[in-house]
Protein backbone atom coordinates (compact mmCIF):
# COMPACT_ATOMS: atom_id res chain seq x y z
CA UNK A 1 0.00 0.00 0.00
CA UNK A 2 0.96 3.18 -0.92
CA UNK A 3 -0.28 6.58 0.86
CA UNK A 4 -0.44 9.48 -0.71
CA UNK A 5 -0.87 12.04 2.51
CA UNK A 6 0.06 10.17 5.31
CA UNK A 7 -2.37 12.62 7.84
CA UNK A 8 -5.09 11.60 10.29
CA UNK A 9 -6.32 8.86 8.65
CA UNK A 10 -3.77 7.51 6.67
CA UNK A 11 -1.53 7.04 10.00
CA UNK A 12 -3.90 4.86 11.38
CA UNK A 13 -5.12 3.22 8.03
CA UNK A 14 -1.16 2.58 7.46
CA UNK A 15 -0.69 0.90 10.89
CA UNK A 16 -3.59 -1.32 10.92
CA UNK A 17 -2.47 -2.64 7.56
CA UNK A 18 1.46 -2.64 9.01
CA UNK A 19 -0.04 -4.65 12.17
CA UNK A 20 -1.35 -7.53 9.38
CA UNK A 21 1.77 -8.10 7.31
CA UNK A 22 0.89 -5.26 4.67
CA UNK A 23 4.43 -3.42 3.37
CA UNK A 24 3.19 0.55 3.83
CA UNK A 25 4.66 3.55 2.19
CA UNK A 26 3.35 7.19 1.73
CA UNK A 27 3.83 10.81 1.96
CA UNK A 28 4.36 13.72 4.12
CA UNK A 29 4.99 17.34 3.97
CA UNK A 30 7.28 17.88 6.62
CA UNK A 31 10.52 16.53 7.90
CA UNK A 32 9.50 16.12 11.49
CA UNK A 33 6.21 14.04 10.65
CA UNK A 34 8.49 11.90 8.45
CA UNK A 35 11.19 11.23 10.81
CA UNK A 36 8.14 10.17 13.50
CA UNK A 37 6.31 7.75 11.01
CA UNK A 38 10.02 6.53 9.86
CA UNK A 39 10.18 5.63 13.70
CA UNK A 40 7.23 3.66 13.67
CA UNK A 41 8.79 1.38 10.54
CA UNK A 42 6.76 3.37 7.33
CA UNK A 43 9.17 4.23 4.38
CA UNK A 44 8.21 7.54 4.32
CA UNK A 45 9.03 10.26 1.26
CA UNK A 46 9.00 14.00 1.77
CA UNK A 47 6.21 15.25 -0.99
CA UNK A 48 5.43 18.39 -3.09
CA UNK A 49 2.28 17.54 -4.72
CA UNK A 50 2.86 20.50 -6.79
CA UNK A 51 6.54 19.55 -8.06
CA UNK A 52 6.15 15.62 -7.44
CA UNK A 53 9.55 14.37 -7.78
CA UNK A 54 9.84 11.37 -10.95
CA UNK A 55 11.49 8.67 -7.77
CA UNK A 56 8.85 9.08 -6.15
CA UNK A 57 6.41 8.55 -8.81
CA UNK A 58 8.16 5.67 -9.99
CA UNK A 59 8.70 3.93 -6.57
CA UNK A 60 4.13 3.60 -6.92
CA UNK A 61 4.86 1.72 -9.95
CA UNK A 62 6.03 -0.84 -7.21
CA UNK A 63 3.14 -1.35 -5.19
CA UNK A 64 -0.11 -3.06 -5.83
CA UNK A 65 -2.50 -0.47 -4.14
CA UNK A 66 -2.58 3.51 -4.24
CA UNK A 67 -4.49 5.46 -1.64
CA UNK A 68 -4.97 9.15 -1.93
CA UNK A 69 -5.68 11.05 0.31
CA UNK A 70 -4.45 14.99 -0.45
CA UNK A 71 -7.23 17.57 -0.35
CA UNK A 72 -7.26 20.05 -2.82
CA UNK A 73 -6.61 23.53 -2.67
CA UNK A 74 -8.47 26.21 -3.65
CA UNK A 75 -7.50 27.97 -6.70
CA UNK A 76 -5.45 25.22 -7.71
CA UNK A 77 -7.12 21.78 -7.48
CA UNK A 78 -6.60 18.38 -6.92
CA UNK A 79 -2.26 18.91 -6.47
CA UNK A 80 -1.60 15.68 -7.69
CA UNK A 81 -3.45 15.93 -10.98
CA UNK A 82 -1.45 18.67 -12.06
CA UNK A 83 0.00 16.23 -13.82
CA UNK A 84 -1.80 14.32 -15.07
CA UNK A 85 -0.20 13.21 -17.94
CA UNK A 86 2.77 12.63 -16.16
CA UNK A 87 1.23 10.04 -13.65
CA UNK A 88 -0.71 7.99 -16.22
CA UNK A 89 2.87 7.66 -18.22
CA UNK A 90 4.99 6.71 -15.12
CA UNK A 91 2.50 4.12 -13.67
CA UNK A 92 1.11 2.53 -16.93
CA UNK A 93 2.94 0.02 -16.95
CA UNK A 94 3.25 -0.26 -12.90
CA UNK A 95 2.09 -2.81 -10.55
CA UNK A 96 -0.93 -1.21 -9.20
CA UNK A 97 -4.26 -3.08 -9.10
CA UNK A 98 -6.59 -0.82 -6.59
CA UNK A 99 -6.72 3.17 -6.39
CA UNK A 100 -8.99 4.70 -3.28
CA UNK A 101 -9.62 8.43 -3.33
CA UNK A 102 -10.68 9.90 -0.20
CA UNK A 103 -13.36 12.78 -0.73
CA UNK A 104 -16.28 14.12 1.25
CA UNK A 105 -19.60 14.53 1.69
CA UNK A 106 -19.80 18.07 1.29
CA UNK A 107 -20.22 17.06 -2.68
CA UNK A 108 -24.31 17.22 -1.92
CA UNK A 109 -24.13 20.67 -0.95
CA UNK A 110 -27.70 22.06 0.41
CA UNK A 111 -30.31 19.21 0.27
CA UNK A 112 -32.45 20.57 2.94
CA UNK A 113 -32.32 17.89 5.12
CA UNK A 114 -33.08 15.32 2.66
CA UNK A 115 -31.32 11.18 3.14
CA UNK A 116 -29.44 11.05 0.06
CA UNK A 117 -27.44 7.99 -1.07
CA UNK A 118 -24.29 8.09 -3.91
CA UNK A 119 -26.83 8.11 -7.06
CA UNK A 120 -28.39 11.46 -5.44
CA UNK A 121 -27.31 14.60 -7.75
CA UNK A 122 -23.73 16.05 -6.02
CA UNK A 123 -24.30 20.16 -6.26
CA UNK A 124 -21.52 21.45 -4.13
CA UNK A 125 -22.31 25.00 -3.12
CA UNK A 126 -18.42 25.82 -2.00
CA UNK A 127 -15.44 26.18 -4.06
CA UNK A 128 -13.80 23.14 -2.05
CA UNK A 129 -16.68 20.90 -2.28
CA UNK A 130 -16.63 21.59 -6.40
CA UNK A 131 -12.94 20.73 -6.26
CA UNK A 132 -14.12 17.44 -4.47
CA UNK A 133 -16.20 16.42 -7.43
CA UNK A 134 -14.18 17.73 -9.87
CA UNK A 135 -10.92 15.62 -8.78
CA UNK A 136 -13.31 12.45 -7.99
CA UNK A 137 -14.56 12.38 -11.38
CA UNK A 138 -10.33 13.33 -12.74
CA UNK A 139 -9.23 10.09 -10.13
CA UNK A 140 -11.49 7.69 -11.58
CA UNK A 141 -10.85 8.43 -15.14
CA UNK A 142 -7.43 7.93 -14.76
CA UNK A 143 -7.70 4.56 -13.08
CA UNK A 144 -9.99 3.70 -15.80
CA UNK A 145 -7.34 4.54 -18.44
CA UNK A 146 -5.07 2.29 -16.33
CA UNK A 147 -7.20 -0.25 -15.72
CA UNK A 148 -7.29 -0.25 -12.28
CA UNK A 149 -10.08 -0.91 -9.55
CA UNK A 150 -11.19 2.39 -8.07
CA UNK A 151 -13.29 3.65 -5.96
CA UNK A 152 -14.20 7.22 -3.77
CA UNK A 153 -15.09 7.51 -0.38
CA UNK A 154 -17.67 10.58 0.27
CA UNK A 155 -16.30 10.47 3.92
CA UNK A 156 -18.64 12.74 7.15
CA UNK A 157 -17.73 14.51 9.01
CA UNK A 158 -14.13 12.54 10.68
CA UNK A 159 -13.24 11.77 14.46
CA UNK A 160 -11.58 9.55 16.64
CA UNK A 161 -8.76 9.43 19.58
CA UNK A 162 -7.33 12.62 19.53
CA UNK A 163 -9.49 14.53 17.63
CA UNK A 164 -12.84 14.24 18.65
CA UNK A 165 -15.48 16.42 20.82
CA UNK A 166 -14.19 14.69 24.25
CA UNK A 167 -10.82 16.23 23.19
CA UNK A 168 -11.56 19.23 22.31
CA UNK A 169 -13.09 19.63 25.55
CA UNK A 170 -10.97 18.15 27.76
CA UNK A 171 -7.97 20.28 26.06
CA UNK A 172 -10.08 23.40 25.64
CA UNK A 173 -9.39 24.03 22.19
CA UNK A 174 -11.23 26.65 20.33
CA UNK A 175 -13.14 25.70 17.51
CA UNK A 176 -11.82 26.52 13.76
CA UNK A 177 -13.98 28.84 11.73
CA UNK A 178 -14.52 26.01 9.27
CA UNK A 179 -15.83 24.64 13.10
CA UNK A 180 -18.03 27.07 13.67
CA UNK A 181 -19.70 27.03 10.51
CA UNK A 182 -20.68 23.61 11.52
CA UNK A 183 -21.67 23.99 14.51
CA UNK A 184 -25.02 25.59 13.48
CA UNK A 185 -26.23 22.14 11.15
CA UNK A 186 -29.24 20.54 12.07
CA UNK A 187 -27.62 17.05 10.90
CA UNK A 188 -24.00 16.04 10.84
CA UNK A 189 -23.09 13.28 9.24
CA UNK A 190 -19.84 11.80 11.00
CA UNK A 191 -17.67 8.79 11.50
CA UNK A 192 -14.67 7.06 13.38
CA UNK A 193 -11.60 6.53 11.68
CA UNK A 194 -11.70 2.98 12.70
CA UNK A 195 -14.83 2.33 10.67
CA UNK A 196 -12.97 4.01 7.85
CA UNK A 197 -10.19 1.95 7.94
CA UNK A 198 -13.11 -0.83 8.01
CA UNK A 199 -13.93 0.13 4.73
CA UNK A 200 -11.25 1.00 3.06
CA UNK A 201 -10.21 -2.96 3.79
CA UNK A 202 -13.55 -4.50 2.94
CA UNK A 203 -13.71 -2.65 -0.20
CA UNK A 204 -9.77 -4.08 -0.87
CA UNK A 205 -11.65 -7.51 -0.33
CA UNK A 206 -13.95 -6.56 -2.93
CA UNK A 207 -12.77 -4.21 -5.63
CA UNK A 208 -15.01 -2.56 -7.99
CA UNK A 209 -14.63 -0.19 -11.23
CA UNK A 210 -15.91 2.69 -10.35
CA UNK A 211 -17.95 2.94 -7.37
CA UNK A 212 -18.65 5.41 -4.58
CA UNK A 213 -19.00 5.10 -1.49
CA UNK A 214 -20.72 6.94 1.65
CA UNK A 215 -18.96 6.49 4.80
CA UNK A 216 -21.14 7.77 7.76
CA UNK A 217 -22.74 6.31 10.91
CA UNK A 218 -25.88 5.54 11.12
CA UNK A 219 -26.94 8.58 12.62
CA UNK A 220 -26.76 12.28 12.08
CA UNK A 221 -26.71 14.99 14.87
CA UNK A 222 -26.22 18.13 15.72
CA UNK A 223 -22.85 18.85 17.02
CA UNK A 224 -24.32 20.68 20.38
CA UNK A 225 -26.15 16.75 20.84
CA UNK A 226 -22.85 15.16 20.32
CA UNK A 227 -20.78 17.99 22.85
CA UNK A 228 -23.01 17.36 25.03
CA UNK A 229 -22.69 13.83 25.45
CA UNK A 230 -18.84 14.16 25.70
CA UNK A 231 -19.29 16.48 28.36
CA UNK A 232 -21.45 13.96 30.30
CA UNK A 233 -19.02 11.39 29.42
CA UNK A 234 -16.12 13.35 31.16
CA UNK A 235 -18.50 14.73 34.22
CA UNK A 236 -18.64 10.85 34.50
CA UNK A 237 -15.43 9.73 34.28
CA UNK A 238 -13.95 12.71 36.39
CA UNK A 239 -16.38 14.08 38.28
CA UNK A 240 -15.05 17.13 40.11
CA UNK A 241 -11.94 18.14 37.44
CA UNK A 242 -13.63 19.82 35.06
CA UNK A 243 -14.14 23.55 35.50
CA UNK A 244 -16.26 25.15 32.40
CA UNK A 245 -14.50 28.44 31.51
CA UNK A 246 -14.67 31.54 28.96
CA UNK A 247 -12.31 29.07 26.58
CA UNK A 248 -14.57 26.41 26.94
CA UNK A 249 -17.64 28.58 26.39
CA UNK A 250 -16.46 29.55 22.84
CA UNK A 251 -15.63 25.67 21.90
CA UNK A 252 -18.93 24.34 22.57
CA UNK A 253 -21.06 24.94 19.05
CA UNK A 254 -24.20 26.14 20.30
CA UNK A 255 -25.13 27.88 17.26
CA UNK A 256 -28.20 29.19 15.59
CA UNK A 257 -30.52 26.64 12.95
CA UNK A 258 -29.30 26.42 9.58
CA UNK A 259 -26.00 25.67 8.61
CA UNK A 260 -24.01 27.65 5.52
CA UNK A 261 -22.69 24.27 4.31
CA UNK A 262 -25.79 22.97 3.50
CA UNK A 263 -28.13 20.09 5.53
CA UNK A 264 -28.55 16.47 4.63
CA UNK A 265 -28.72 13.17 5.90
CA UNK A 266 -26.04 10.75 4.28
CA UNK A 267 -27.02 7.09 3.78
CA UNK A 268 -24.33 4.88 4.54
CA UNK A 269 -26.34 1.92 3.07
CA UNK A 270 -24.16 0.69 -0.14
CA UNK A 271 -21.55 0.15 2.33
CA UNK A 272 -23.31 -2.32 4.14
CA UNK A 273 -25.30 -4.08 1.30
CA UNK A 274 -22.17 -4.01 -1.11
CA UNK A 275 -19.01 -4.51 1.40
CA UNK A 276 -20.64 -5.81 4.23
CA UNK A 277 -19.40 -3.59 6.47
CA UNK A 278 -21.00 -3.68 10.35
CA UNK A 279 -20.19 -0.51 11.79
CA UNK A 280 -18.24 -0.73 14.59
CA UNK A 281 -19.70 2.42 15.90
CA UNK A 282 -22.80 3.17 14.26
CA UNK A 283 -23.75 6.30 16.41
CA UNK A 284 -21.07 9.38 18.19
CA UNK A 285 -21.72 7.53 21.35
CA UNK A 286 -20.05 4.48 20.78
CA UNK A 287 -17.36 6.39 19.18
CA UNK A 288 -16.75 9.26 22.01
CA UNK A 289 -17.50 6.19 24.38
CA UNK A 290 -14.66 4.22 23.46
CA UNK A 291 -12.22 7.35 23.01
CA UNK A 292 -12.79 8.07 26.56
CA UNK A 293 -12.05 4.79 27.86
CA UNK A 294 -8.79 4.71 26.19
CA UNK A 295 -7.92 7.99 28.11
CA UNK A 296 -6.22 6.92 31.61
CA UNK A 297 -6.43 10.48 32.17
CA UNK A 298 -7.64 13.74 31.58
CA UNK A 299 -5.17 16.51 29.74
CA UNK A 300 -2.86 18.50 32.38
CA UNK A 301 -4.82 21.42 31.07
CA UNK A 302 -6.77 24.55 33.14
CA UNK A 303 -9.76 22.69 33.18
CA UNK A 304 -8.19 20.57 35.84
CA UNK A 305 -9.49 21.97 39.61
CA UNK A 306 -7.13 22.33 42.34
Amino acid sequence: MFILGMGFIGQIFAQELKNEGWVVSGTCTTDIKKEKLQERGFDVFLFNANKPEQRILDALKHYSHLLVSIPPIVGVGDPMLQHMELLRSTLVDGHLQWLGYLSSTGVYGNCGGAWVDEEYPAKPTTELGKLRLAAEERWLNLAHDLGLSAQVFRLGGIYGPGRSAVDTIVKQVPLSESQKLRSSGQYTSRIHVDDICQVLKASIQKPSSGNIYNVVDDYPAPREEVFAYALDLIEEKWSGTYKESKSMEEAEPFGKKGSLRGEKRVSNARIKKELSVRLLHPSYKSGLQSIIDQMEKPYQCSFLCS
